[in-house]
C-alpha cells in the first residue's frame, strides 16, 4: 500500500514537473523580457498551497493553475506578471493565504490581479440571480482596472471547458451556456477569436454530443475532397503571389463546427449544402506596418485577375478596424467548382492581433499614447451600464449581450469624426452615444444632408448631423427605435430622472391618503391597488397619481380593507411570495393571492426522468419552444418548484443557463407513447398537378399522422407549406420529412424549432 503511494506520488510529481517545464518553454520562446525567477517562486508558492488536493477528474490540483498560465501565456500572449497571477489565482479563494500574503511575497501588481481573479471567482454566477448580476459587474468593473485580470479568467474558463467532461450533467449545462451565452461574446469582442471558437465548439460539444459527432465525422469523410477543390483554388493564386516576391502563408480555415451547426439550423441546410465550409487565409510578413495597406491591395489586385469578385462582399477592416481591433481585408471570389471562396488577407502583425486580441496590441504598440485603445472606448461604454444596472440579471444579462456580440458600422460625424456602431444602430443610439443631453433632446438627424426621423437605420460610410431642441423631452417609447445598450440605459436614467419627483409627490399622496382612512400601507394593499389602476408597480402608481391621472376616493376603502383583513388572516404565509401581474378589479384578496407552489424535491445532480403519469406530465413546456421527446433538451426549476422543458438552442434556456445555472437540472425522455406534442414542418418544391393530395396521403393514409394545421402558397412554379403535425417522438417526424422528400418535385423538407 505504502509503495503504491510512493508510486502515485511520483507520477504526479512527473506529471507536474513536465507540465510546468513546457510553460517555462513557451514562455522562454515568447518576446517578453524574461523574469524565470518570480516564476518559479510563483509555482513553488502555488504548488505547496494546494499539495494533496485533487481536481474532480483525479490529477493533482496545482495541474489546473499550471495549464491557464499557459493559455495565457502562449495562447494569449501575456508575460511573466500574469503568468505569476494565474499560477496563484486559485490560492486566496482555496487556501489559508490573504491577497496580503500575495502581496508580500510577490509584490502589488500581482496581488491586485489575483485579489481581481479572487473576486469574481468561482465563474461569473452564483446561486442568486441579484449575485449572478453583481458577480458579473465585478468583471466588468474590474476589467476596467487592469485588463489582464478578464483575460487570465477567459484562459481559465477555457481550461474548464477543455476539462468539462468530469462534471456532472446538470453542472456541465450550466457551465456550457453560461459559456456560449456570456464567455464566448466576452472573447469576440476582446479580439480572441481562437479562444471565442473553442469556447463555442466545446460548449456546443457538452450540450449536443451526438450532432456534435456527426458533423466531425462528416467534416473528415469530405476532407479529401475539400482539399483537393482547396487546391485547385489556391495553386493558380500562390503562383501569382510568388512571382511578386510576397513572403506570406497561405491555408484553409475550416469553419467550425458550432458555425456549421448555426447555419445548418438558421437557413434550414442540411450539411451537403454549406458550400462555404472553408475559406482562404493568406498571411504575409511585412517588417514596415506602413507597407501593410499597399501589400494588402497587391494580394486583392493579384486574385481578381483571376477570379470573378463578389461585388458586395468586399471588406476592408484595415483603414477602420472593428471595435476589437481586428484588421484585415476581406474579398469574395468564384471559385473553379461555382462556388463562391472568401479570402482573408492579413499581415503576421494583423494575423496575431486577431488570433490573441488585446494583448498582442501591446507587442506591436509603437509609442506611449499611440492612440486610444478601441478596448478603452468600449470599457467606457460597459461603464455606463454598470453605473446604472437594470434591477433584475436577466435584463441585466440581455442588455450586455446587445453590445457583446454585434456586427459593427462606422458613420461620420459634420466634423469627420468616426462613430462606430452595432448594425441596425438608428440616430437615437447615436444621439446617446454622443452624449446624454444630445440624445434627451434629439428630434431628428440630417443624414448625408438629408433631414431624417430618430427610428432612421444608419449605414456605413453616412455623415449624421444630430439635431436636438431644450424643448423635447424623452418619451419611453424610443427604447423601441433603439439597439445598443448604451442609449437604452442612459434613456431608462433619463426618463427616471424626470419621473422621480412626480413619483415622489405621487408617494406623499398615497401615504398621506391611507394614513387619514387608517389603511395599512401594506404589499397587500398597494397590490389591490396596482390591481384597480391596472399598473404593474408601486412606482407605476404613484407616478399616475402625481401627474393625476388617477385619484383615490371612498369606492377604494371597502376593498382595501378586505385586503387588509385578508393579509392578517394568512398570518403572513404569503408575504414572502412576490405577487406578478396584474389583478383583475373587483375580485377578492383571498382569489387573488397564488397559493404557496408546492415544491417536490427534485435533485439537481441526478438526471430528471420525464414523463407522464395518469395522464399528467411531471413537467411543463414554455411557449419559447417546442420540444418533443428524443429532441436534446434540459429542465429548469422554476418559482413553482415545476420542471420547466427547454430545447438546449432555444434563446431562453441560454439565459436561463447563464443567469440561474442552480436550477438547471440535466432531463432524459422516458418512453411514453401517450402524449402527443406539436411539431412544425416547413416544404417547398416546384408546383404540380396532384402534389398536395401525395402530401396529405403520406401524412393522414400512409404514415397515421394526427395534422392540425396546413399553410400552403403557390408563387408561380414554386410552393412552399407550413405543416403542423402532432407526434409522440422527434423519429416519427424525421421519417415524415424522409417520406416527403421523396415526392417527385419536392425540393426541401425540414422541422422548425
Amino acid at each position: 500500500m505504502e509503495n503504491d503511494a510512493r508510486a502515485t506520488a511520483e507520477r504526479d510529481e512527473q506529471m507536474i514537473q513536465e507540465a510546468y517545464q513546457d510553460l517555462l518553454d513557451g514562455y522562454l520562446r515568447s518576446n517578453h523580457r524574461k523574469k524565470v525567477e518570480i516564476i518559479e517562486r510563483a509555482f513553488q508558492f502555488a504548488k505547496k498551497a494546494h499539495a494533496g488536493v485533487r481536481r474532480r477528474s483525479g490529477e493533482p490540483y496545482i495541474m489546473h493553475p499550471i495549464a491557464v498560465a499557459k493559455i495565457a501565456s502562449q495562447e494569449i500572449g501575456l508575460g511573466s506578471t500574469s503568468i505569476c497571477a494565474a499560477l496563484l489565482h486559485d490560492v486566496v479563494e482555496d487556501t489559508d493565504y490573504t491577497v496580503e500574503d500575495i502581496e508580500q511575497h510577490f509584490g502589488p501588481k500581482i496581488a491586485q490581479l489575483v485579489a481581481g481573479l479572487t473576486k469574481i471567482s468561482g465563474g461569473i454566477f452564483g446561486d442568486k440571480a441579484s449575485l449572478q448580476a453583481e458577480n458579473f459587474r465585478k468583471l466588468l468593473l474590474t476589467m476596467s482596472e487592469d485588463i489582464r485580470v478578464v483575460l487570465i479568467k477567459m484562459a481559465d474558463r477555457l481550461h474548464n471547458m477543455r476539462t468539462l467532461g468530469s462534471m456532472a450533467p446538470n453542472k456541465r449545462y450550466k457551465i456550457a451556456g453560461e459559456t456560449l451565452y456570456i464567455y464566448a461574446p466576452l472573447a469576440h469582442r476582446l479580439g480572441l477569436f481562437a479562444i471565442k471558437t473553442e469556447l463555442e465548439d466545446l460548449s456546443f460539444k457538452h450540450e449536443h454530443p451526438d450532432i456534435y459527432r456527426e458533423i466531425s465525422r462528416k467534416i473528415e469523410q469530405s476532407e479529401e475532397h475539400r482539399n483537393k477543390v482547396f487546391s485547385d483554388f489556391a495553386q493558380p493564386i500562390m503562383a501569382k503571389l510568388d512571382e511578386l516576391g510576397i513572403k506570406y502563408e497561405a491555408k484553409a480555415r475550416l469553419k467550425s463546427v458550432y458555425s456549421i451547426y448555426n447555419k445548418m439550423e438558421t437557413k434550414h441546410l442540411p450539411f451537403e449544402e454549406i458550400y462555404d465550409l472553408y475559406a482562404m487565409r493568406i498571411v504575409f510578413e511585412c517588417d514596415d506596418q506602413s507597407k501593410e495597406k499597399s501589400i494588402c491591395w497587391a494580394i486583392y489586385s493579384a486574385i481578381t485577375d483571376l477570379y470573378q469578385l463578389h461585388p458586395t462582399r468586399t471588406r476592408d477592416w484595415i483603414v477602420t478596424p472593428k471595435a476589437n481591433g481586428y484588421q484585415a481585408l476581406h474579398l469574395t471570389v468564384m471559385g473553379p467548382d461555382g462556388n463562391w471562396v472568401e479570402v482573408q488577407i492579413r499581415s503576421r502583425r494583423m494575423d496575431e492581433i486577431a488570433e490573441k486580441g488585446f494583448a498582442a496590441h501591446w507587442k506591436y504598440k509603437i509609442g506611449e499614447g499611440d492612440e486610444e485603445s478601441e478596448l478603452n472606448a468600449w470599457l467606457k461604454t460597459i461603464k455606463d451600464i454598470l453605473d446604472n444596472p437594470e434591477p433584475s440579471a436577466i435584463d441585466f444579462l440581455n442588455t450586455l449581450k446587445l453590445n457583446l456580440f454585434s456586427s459593427e458600422i462606422v458613420v461620420f460625424t459634420p466634423e469627420g469624426d468616426l462613430v462606430t456602431l452595432p448594425a441596425g444602430a438608428t440616430v437615437l443610439d447615436l444621439a446617446f452615444s454622443l452624449h446624454s443631453q444630445i440624445g434627451m433632446h434629439c428630434i431628428a438627424a440630417k443624414v448625408n444632408h438629408k433631414l431624417v426621423p430618430l427610428q432612421t437605420e444608419l449605414k456605413s460610410g453616412d455623415q449624421v448631423e444630430v439635431l436636438t431642441s431644450k424643448n423635447q423631452m424623452p418619451l419611453p417609447e424610443w427604447a423601441d427605435f433603439m439597439v445598443t445598450a448604451k442609449a437604452r440605459t442612459r434613456l431608462r436614467k433619463g426618463l427616471r430622472t424626470l419621473r422621480q419627483p412626480i413619483v415622489q409627490k405621487g408617494n406623499e399622496m398615497l401615504t398621506s391618503w391611507l394614513a387619514e382612512n387608517n389603511i395599512e400601507d401594506s404589499n397587500f394593499v398597494i397590490t389591490k391597488l396596482q390591481g384597480i389602476f391596472h399598473v404593474a408597480n408601486r412606482d407605476d402608481l404613484c407616478y399616475q397619481l402625481g401627474a393625476e391621472e388617477i385619484a383615490l376616493g371612498d369606492f377604494l376603502i371597502k376593498p382595501l380593507r378586505k385586503a387588509m383583513q385578508s393579509s392578517r388572516r394568512s398570518n403572513g404565509i404569503f408575504s414572502k411570495i412576490p405577487l406578478i401581474g396584474k389583478m383583475v378589479s373587483g375580485a377578492s384578496a383571498e382569489e387573488e393571492t397564488p397559493a404557496a407552489p408546492e415544491h417536490r424535491e427534485i435533485n439537481t445532480k441526478q438526471v430528471y426522468h420525464l414523463r407522464t403519469d395518469g395522464g399528467v406530465p411531471n413537467y411543463t413546456l414554455d411557449t419559447c419552444c417546442s420540444p418533443i421527446p428524443g429532441d436534446d433538451v434540459m429542465g429548469y426549476i422554476n418559482d413553482a418548484g415545476e420542471v420547466e422543458i427547454h430545447s438546449l438552442d432555444c434563446p431562453q434556456a441560454q439565459v436561463l443557463k447563464a443567469a440561474y445555472g442552480s436550477r438547471i437540472v440535466a432531463t432524459e425522455w422516458d418512453n411514453d407513447a401517450t402524449e402527443r406534442f406539436l411539431a412544425h414542418i416547413r416544404m417547398e418544391g416546384i408546383d404540380r398537378m396532384g402534389i398536395l393530395q401525395e402530401i396529405i396521403h403520406l401524412i393522414s393514409t400512409t404514415m397515421g399522422i394526427d395534422m392540425r394545421k396546413l399553410d400552403i402558397e403557390a408563387s408561380g412554379e414554386v410552393f412552399h407549406a407550413d405543416l403542423w403535425i402532432r407526434v409522440s417522438d422527434v423519429d416519427i417526424v424525421n421519417n415524415l420529412c424522409s417520406g416527403i422528400l421523396g415526392i417527385d418535385g419536392v425540393t426541401r423538407c425540414t422541422r422548425i424549432h
